[in-house]
């Protein structure tokens, strides 16, 4: 289902990229202002290359800020497992502890009743 929407989103947009690309064909120079070095690229290709290192930069960013989040994570994780490593222990040892039931001698007879 969400691979769906995924592509119900997708599609306009791959359209609307196309359609951009198509509409802006005129050349622009892109230079560095401390170095003599002049790109001459159409508009759609200088705006999707920014809008590609704007969407990388943003990731990156986006990663970075959740590794925090991924190592805390990682501990409660790791605590998670010693605890219930410690608690199989604790079951295990109580388990002997109680040793055998004693049989019942005056247990009621359940009985079904008529049909």
């Amino acid at each position: 289902m969400a691979r769906i929407i995924g592509l119900i989103l997708l599609l306009p947009l791959l359209v609307v990229l196309v359609l951009f690309g198509l509409s802006n064909r005129q050349e622009v120079a892109l230079s560095l202002w401390p170095f003599d070095l002049a790109w001459m690229v159409p508009v759609s290709t200088a705006m999707l290359v920014l809008a590609a290192l704007a969407f990388l930069f943003g990731a990156a960013v986006t990663w970075a800020s959740a590794l925090s989040w991924r190592r805390q994570a990682r501990r409660f994780r790791e605590a998670a497992r010693v605890l219930e490593a410690e608690l199989s222990e604790h079951r295990a040892r109580a388990a002997k502890d109680v040793g055998p039931v004693p049989p019942v001698t005056n247990a009621l007879r359940l009985q079904r009743p008529a049909a």
